[in-house]
């Protein structure tokens, strides 16, 4: 190693400096998680980078994206991007990316957050919940998307139909309908489905880049190969608790495990997981998405936050049912290509020193004691695995012995 670069892979290379004891664990290229919400600058205290960074550290990862919000303000031009890089340099312990945001009036902003560094673009079809990030219309959505393909940068998607969901939501709650089933009726696949087949037509007229963000659906799944197989640019992502966890489950645990889109049945959990084995499923990210407990609480089921705390669970969740091999693609190789990420995500000869060091053989229980995070809340308490990792290493030194994270921009321009 030099400079934190691998230099050399073999069985019988020299010593170094310094020696890790590694038998009996699996190394895998550290986890990049292309998804998620630590919130910081401005709304620290729901996560913040500082706690949100030591758990994925914890469970494997070595780079992260963080969205556009929860932090305020969202990164919708340079200032508020400066703002967010300068917060996250100064508490993270693992590297990290950008994205940026579209938004309605923000397209002339664009070229300067490119300029910055960001990762790529994100957008909503759907209400985001928040005031500050509103969805983007068709044409809002159009127009950026042929920004992001001259600035050669993707564009990731919340692909839900605002007027299916707006309108099922209103309906049920004028009539009094608040429960967990009424908030999972009120999101249905086909909100899904029809927002994947809009974007894709309009992301294959503009020339764009498209990452489908946490697809909760088989039936989204075939959805987007099509417009694959029709020539739109696309990669799917889908995210661990649409694999862990049913729509009975979100029933049984309540608001912890509320997100949009929500969970779904067995049959479309199954059919993600083939999607999983067949290869289909490019990238698994986290869509960490905390909150403080006071708004995961009410008798309203529509109007408590939404999102899911699982930063912690992304890699050990696969490791029962998916080869290790694959494992690797989908949380460090194809993140790195798909985001032009040249030395990042796999243990080659140039890359950074990035290694998941995992047990496979030993099998544990989450408890809340053993989290990291800021808010010690989370579907998976109570969820055995078979193994998870048990040592991170960025560039080549341990986390977190004084490792500083640092901002990663795109290096090169990969696209499946």
């Amino acid at each position: 190693m030099d400079d934190g670069r691998i230099t050399a892979i073999g069985c019988e290379l020299p010593g170094g400096r310094r020696e890790i004891d590694a038998r009996s664990l699996e190394i895998l290229p550290g986890v990049i998680d292309v998804h998620v919400h630590f919130n910081e600058p401005g709304r620290t205290e729901w996560e913040g980078a500082a706690t949100g960074s030591r758990a994925f550290a914890a469970a494997g990862g070595t780079l992260f994206f963080d969205m556009p919000l929860n932090s305020s303000p969202c990164t919708l031009n340079a200032k508020a991007f400066d703002e967010k890089h300068a917060a996250l340099a100064a508490s993270s312990v693992t590297d990290f990316a950008l994205w940026g945001g579209i938004v309605p009036g923000n397209r002339d902003q664009l070229a300067e957050l490119a300029e910055r560094g960001v990762i790529g673009f994100k957008a909503f079809m759907s209400d985001s919940g928040l005031p500050e990030f509103p969805r983007s219309d068709d044409l809002t959505l159009y127009e950026g998307m042929r920004e992001a393909a001259r600035l050669d940068l993707p564009v990731a998607l919340h692909a839900e139909s605002e007027e299916i969901t707006r309108a099922l939501s209103q309906r049920f709650q004028q009539a009094g309908r608040c429960s967990v089933h009424d908030y999972l009726d009120s999101r249905p696949v086909i909100a899904e489905v029809e927002a994947i087949e809009r974007a894709s037509l309009l992301a294959r007229e503009a020339g764009a880049k498209l990452h489908i963000v946490h697809i909760s659906s088989g039936r989204g799944v075939a959805a987007a190969l099509e417009a694959r197989a029709r020539g739109t640019d696309i990669t799917l992502e889908t995210c661990p608790h649409y694999l862990m966890f049913t729509g009975e489950d979100m029933e049984r645990l309540g608001a912890v495990a509320k997100c949009a889109p929500p969970l779904r049945d067995k049959a479309e959990q199954q059919s993600l997981w083939e999607a999983v084995h067949d290869g289909c499923i490019d990238i698994i990210g986290s869509d960490h998405s905390p909150a403080p407990p006071d708004m995961k609480q009410g008798d309203n089921f529509f109007r408590i936050w939404g999102g899911i705390a699982g930063i912690s669970a992304t890699l050990p969740s696969l490791l029962e049912r998916v080869p290790l091999e694959r494992i690797g693609e989908m949380l460090a190789t194809h993140p790195a290509r798909r985001f032009g990420i040249e030395h990042k995500g796999q243990i080659a000869i140039g890359c950074d020193a990035d290694f998941a060091l995992v047990d496979v053989c030993e099998p544990w229980t989450m408890d809340a004691g053993s989290l990291v995070q800021r808010h010690r809340s989370s579907p998976y308490i109570g969820r055995t695995f078979p193994g998870r990792a048990v040592k991170t290493i960025l560039r080549g030194q341990e986390i977190p012995s004084g490792t500083c994270g640092t901002l990663v921009k795109p290096t090169k321009r990969y696209y499946r």
